[in-house]
């Protein structure tokens, strides 16, 4: 905690927690007014003002959604998540302060592999190209997060490779940094009783278990079986009271399957609190620019999410779909960034480009770099919040960042000219944008985007004043 009014408002905050252990109908909207109190900016009241009206009606989706956590959820593991997001809370002030300090982005979550290494070989993968042989050490890792930490970074997402090839090393890192929050992306094969019951004693972490649609679907990407191991671990996390949810890649193969309704009713049967959704994007030497999502899949997604929001106890984020809610591309440690198996700092999970290693540089210095602040000055990429990648909407604008910032491929098999990386997403850029605008132009939240990126860019520009004096 940063001074003495932040450690009162946190065990204000805490104490607060408290009152939902009986009973969140009507407890929760008391939570939500507290929040309110300290969000001095406003800019989460609509959220909390929707959690409250949705709390009076019992057959409200998000009422559903809060309900079934006390009655699936292990109550101690539901403690310490509740506390560990005040935390975040706490810790997205002191980001803002360092943010505003160095004129940088400093993220509220850092992406991060600790393995190359991969059980599978699922087709268009990039992981797959790299083989067993990269790791960050156990001591590269903690470092990362107590850097990250020592800036108001208090969540941590792993990703590969598989990350439970790592497991043991993860699940120590839990248990140091009981104040900090873990969720892997995972095929789910490596999930057994031991691995459950550990989570359930350090209490944070989550799976999102990567699934495809159903056996035919999963196993014509992943492999034979894979289906049904998935389920096998959905079933043992469910059986110890362990949250996780699913990583939903949809790709011109499943995206109408991935989007509907019966498939999300069979997520949400299998236990799913959450479901973070991703469209394919053709990055490596293996990549298959095929099994890019057409523009009508993107739109389908688009609006079966949105409608989901309304009716299903799920918690969905559709990362290129939803920059209206977030003004844009979150990447460049506007919110997250990556670091790979070989210590390489990238603004994105997709974008395999870097000026920056762990071995070289601390994170402050990176969030720094040449590539991270075009990012900054970048970002948003487009007035159109439905074409928010710098990669997949506006490949021109990548390009023109790597190029000018000196950033190398940082693929560790076949480096990839950024122009022949983007030159793959041209075709599906170009078939979207009208699409998106038709939307666009007709959405209500076009002019709150406007105004809101209008203030950041005053902000900027405020705080580029300050660090030059």
């Amino acid at each position: 905690m940063e001074n003495f009014k932040d450690k009162l408002e946190f065990f204000g905050l805490k104490k607060a927690l408290g009152f939902l252990e009986n009973n969140p109908q009507k407890n929760v909207p008391k939570i939500m007014n507290w929040l309110q109190k300290f969000d001095k900016d406003e800019g989460h009241n609509k959220s909390y003002n929707l959690i409250k009206e949705a709390m009076t009606d019992p057959n409200n989706n998000w009422n559903r959604l809060i309900s079934s956590l006390y009655t699936d959820i292990d109550q101690g593991y539901l403690k310490k998540s509740f506390e560990n997001m005040l935390i975040n809370f706490m810790g997205g002030k002191k980001l803002g302060k360092i943010s505003e300090k160095y004129d940088c982005n400093v993220p509220w979550a850092i992406l991060m592999d600790p393995t190359s290494a991969c059980n599978l070989h699922c087709t268009g993968c990039w992981a797959a190209e790299y083989g067993h042989s990269l790791n960050l050490s156990y001591e590269q890792l903690d470092d990362i997060i107590r850097q990250g930490r020592e800036l108001g970074s208090y969540f941590y997402i792993l990703s590969g490779g598989e990350p439970l090839v790592r497991k043991d090393d993860i699940l120590k890192l839990c248990e140091k940094y009981s104040d900090c929050t873990f969720l892997a992306f995972t095929n789910a094969t490596l999930i057994d009783e031991e691995f459950a019951d550990n989570v359930l004693r350090v209490k944070n972490f989550v799976p999102a278990i990567s699934i495809e649609g159903y056996e035919k679907e999963t196993d014509a990407r992943r492999g034979k079986g894979t289906y049904q191991a998935v389920l096998k671990a959905m079933e043992i996390f469910r059986n110890k009271k362990l949250p996780f949810g699913a990583s939903l890649c949809y790709t011109r193969e499943n995206a109408e399957v991935i989007g509907s309704d019966e498939y999300f009713d069979f997520l949400i049967a299998q236990g799913c609190k959450f479901a973070w959704i991703f469209t394919y994007i053709p990055v490596g030497a293996d990549a298959v620019p095929d099994l890019m999502a057409t523009a009508e899949q993107r739109r389908y997604l688009y609006d079966q999410i949105r409608k989901f929001r309304w009716t299903k106890p799920i918690f969905t984020m559709d990362f290129w779909n939803d920059g209206e809610y977030v003004n844009g591309c979150v990447a460049g440690g506007r919110s997250y960034m990556h670091i790979n198996a070989n210590g390489d700092i990238e603004p994105c999970a997709f974008i395999h480009y870097s000026d920056s290693n762990i071995r070289d540089k601390t994170l402050l210095e990176a969030y720094r770099s040449p590539l991270f602040m075009e990012y900054r000055r970048n970002q948003p990429f487009n007035h159109d919040m439905l074409r928010p990648c710098p990669l997949l909407d506006n490949p021109a604008r990548l390009a023109q960042m790597v190029k000018k910032s000196g950033a190398k491929s940082t693929d560790l098999v076949h480096p990839e000219n950024v122009d022949d990386l983007t030159a793959k997403c041209v075709p599906a850029a170009k078939e979207w944008a009208p699409v998106a605008k038709k939307i666009w132009d007709n959405s209500p939240a076009k002019e709150r985007c406007a105004k809101r990126e209008q203030q950041i860019k005053e902000e900027k520009m405020k705080i580029a004043q300050k660090v030059q004096h």
